[in-house]
């Protein structure tokens, strides 16, 4: 395998437990020779996918006498405990959210949660998350399969360099709480709002480490062969969570402000937010100790080769830094709305349909992506490119089939979803209501999502970590322009919403230049079948939509938009677009549902 080659394998996300599809650089010689150096060896996270055809182990050349293959775990097995964990790990994350919505309301105290949640993910991508789905996994992989000890002492030096990483870099950013909090809120922002947000940072920020022993800990368990511990130990971490919305509201019932806010129930969300973390972290453990990983001090970090680790991530951690760069405008411009508007959707209804959006997209597209990437990998690595676009194309095909009619259901039904999931405690009707209009626009960035994420990972086949990177920054660029625009020119009422059209417009823009660099490499992409199908997927789901919303519009204007009426509404209206888009897609005689009938009924099979 040539320098630079891309290799595929899968990653433990260890904030949620999905199983992630990632594509990295596999070593240079130089590399090769740092590692097959190590006396002894351990490994962070890499997950199979859920399927036979799916679950494929990193090729690595072989440097020396290569280590036999140790007995792996039923793939069978594997795949029915991480489809049951993921499960009910979207199950759980739902209900945590469902329960600290109900706990704090979608006003400005959930507005000042949401930020200081989000700076220990923002760290956290910035120091592990592109690094180790591209160049770390990899790298104990290979060592797992080449060194004598198959990997223990890499793996040893390699926790031992991170905890020393992880625990100053925690300490720094926990220091830093007020600089975070003065970044993301404005001059405006009322000094209670402020406060609050610091003090939350201080007790949430220390997540950061947990989160990277976390990661590294799943890794570990991934390459022996345990697949469990990771997908279910988010579960535990949303467990603490929920327990932690009821002692909030154990404490006081009534809708908090900043102002009203106790320091008891600003201890009892921080901790326990930051708790949630650490039990999951150290849930993980005891799995290792079962695989039989002992975590043992060494401080020789020279044969980590940590020169070659930077060189091969520079092109992930510059996608990852332009990233968090665009989240921090979204997440800036939707406090700035709810600062000037305290009845705007702001960044918590933000998050909360954020969440509604990649539940759709989680489920639907990167179960796809999952089972298309080795054939993507391994059409590219025999150069046989033509196979590479016609999977890549049909991929689009398949994804869309589900996208499309999910699209107009949150179109049509964002509303009754929202009410019916989140309004609960102090997440208010207003606010519901709000996030149901949030939802729909989301609605809109499913396909062209699925679809510039598709033609990325036809780039990360062909060992092209660079282009997909270089990409990102006119993409985030224009999302950032039209989101200030959108802030400037309407009012803050619909800032939440413009900024879900901004992330759709980006995708869109996305899909497009992929589109163009991939069809000046290769030529013909087959995208006339791919828009003939999407034409023919959105006629379809249009006739099912109308009659769709128009029995929405007589069930609310018969019985109103409460609860009950909303989850009414759900559950009639959504039989009616599943019912007319099965009919539809029938009638206009679709392929690709024929093909995902098929492909449904071989797993249901297995």
């Amino acid at each position: 395998m040539g320098n630079g080659q891309i290799q595929s394998s899968f990653v433990t996300d260890p904030r949620d437990g999905d199983t992630v599809p990632i594509q990295a650089p596999a070593l240079p010689q130089a590399m090769a020779e740092s590692v097959d150096n190590a006396t002894t060896l351990v490994f962070t996270p890499v997950t199979p996918p859920p399927s036979n055809d799916v679950t494929q182990e990193i090729p690595v050349a072989t440097a020396g006498a290569a280590q036999p293959e140790e007995p792996q775990p039923s793939v069978a097995r594997n795949s029915a405990v991480m489809a049951v964990g993921s499960l009910v790990s979207r199950a759980s994350g739902f209900l945590r959210t469902a329960a600290i919505a109900a706990a704090i309301g979608g006003a400005a105290v959930a507005d000042d949660y949401a930020l200081a949640v989000a700076l220990p993910n923002m760290v956290f991508e910035l120091l592990v998350g592109g690094v180790l789905s591209s160049v770390i996994v990899p790298v104990l992989v290979r060592t797992r399969k080449q060194d004598a000890d198959r990997g223990q002492a890499y793996a040893q030096r390699l926790l031992s360099l991170a905890v020393i990483a992880l625990g100053i870099a925690t300490a720094l950013a926990v220091a830093a709480a007020p600089v975070f909090t003065w970044i993301l809120t404005n001059r405006n922002t009322p000094k209670p709002e402020t406060e609050l947000v610091t003090h939350l940072a201080y007790l949430i920020l220390p997540a950061i480490f947990f989160y990277g022993m976390a990661a590294l800990f799943a890794a570990i368990l991934n390459t022996r062969g345990s697949f469990a511990a990771p997908m279910w130990t988010p579960i535990l971490n949303n467990i603490v969570v929920i327990l932690t919305a009821v002692v909030f509201i154990v404490v006081d019932s009534t809708k908090p402000t900043p102002e009203s806010i106790s320091t008891t129930q600003i201890m009892v969300l921080g901790l326990g937010t930051m708790l949630g973390i650490l039990v999951q972290a150290a849930g993980l453990y005891p799995a290792l100790r079962k695989v039989g990983f002992r975590w043992k001090w060494r401080f020789d970090f020279r044969k980590l080769g940590l020169g070659e680790l930077g060189r091969l991530g520079a092109w992930m951690l510059l996608f990852v830094v332009v990233n968090q760069v665009g989240l921090f405008i979204v997440l800036k411009i939707a406090k700035r709305a709810g600062t000037d508007d305290p009845n705007a959707a702001s960044v918590a209804i933000f998050q909360n349909a954020f969440l509604i959006f990649m539940m759709a997209h989680g489920i639907v597209a990167v179960s796809v992506l999952t089972a298309l990437l080795p054939r993507l990998s391994s059409a590219a690595a025999d150069g046989r490119h033509g196979d590479l676009i016609s999977q890549m194309a049909g991929g689009i095909r398949l994804v869309a089939v589900v996208l499309v009619p999910i699209t107009a259901a949150y179109l049509v039904l964002g509303q009754p979803l929202a009410v019916t999931l989140f309004q609960w405690g102090n997440y208010e009707s207003d606010e519901a209501i709000a996030t149901g209009t949030v939802i729909a626009v989301a609605g809109l960035s499913l396909i062209p999502y699925a679809i510039m994420q598709m033609q990325q990972f036809a780039f990360y086949a062909l060992r092209d970590t660079r282009s997909p990177s270089l990409i990102n920054i006119p993409v985030v660029v224009l999302r950032i322009a039209f989101d200030v625009a959108f802030y400037v020119l309407f009012p803050a009422t619909a800032v939440a919403a413009g900024l879900m059209g901004g992330s759709a417009l980006s995708f869109v823009a996305g899909a497009l230049l992929s589109f163009a660099l991939l069809r000046r490499r290769f030529g013909t992409l087959g995208m006339r079948r791919v828009v003939t199908s999407l034409l023919t997927l959105s006629a379809a789901a249009a006739v099912a939509a109308v009659p769709t919303w128009l029995l929405r519009y007589l069930l609310e204007h018969q019985f109103g938009d409460g609860k009950l009426s909303s989850a009414t509404q759900l559950v009639l209206c959504g039989v009616v677009l599943i019912g007319g888009y099965i009919g539809a897609t029938f009638v206009l005689r679709v392929p690709e549902v024929r093909d995902l009938s098929r492909m449904v009924r071989s797993r249901l099979g297995r």
